[in-house]
């Protein structure tokens, strides 16, 4: 079985205690994953910008989609349910904006 090493310049101090070690490591993993779903939904974000800024037919479906990301975001805490609503009315408001 092999251990994992953590790098002396991931963290500040070197755990001693192995526990301390593993939420080192889980830690680091959390946090990768977490940027890889903020990223995947800043792209679903600006797809819809620029879905109702060109006054594509498809903007809805493509809104319903980005709902789904900020909704699943927020399940996950990664965004705060206020900035999750937040940014689902705002997104909304810019279809409906864009519709009239």
């Amino acid at each position: 079985m092999s251990k994992k090493q953590i790098n002396s310049q991931e963290v500040k101090v070197l755990p001693n205690i192995k526990s301390a070690s593993k939420r080192v490591l889980v830690s680091k993993k959390k946090a990768l994953q977490n940027t890889i779903t903020k990223s995947a939904l800043k792209t679903a974000i600006k797809k819809c910008k620029s879905a109702i800024a060109s006054n594509d037919e498809s903007a809805s479906a493509v809104l319903s989609s980005t709902f789904k990301s900020i909704d699943k975001a927020a399940a996950k805490n990664v965004l705060h349910k206020n900035t999750a609503a937040r940014r689902k009315s705002k997104l909304a408001k810019a279809l409906n904006a864009a519709g009239k």
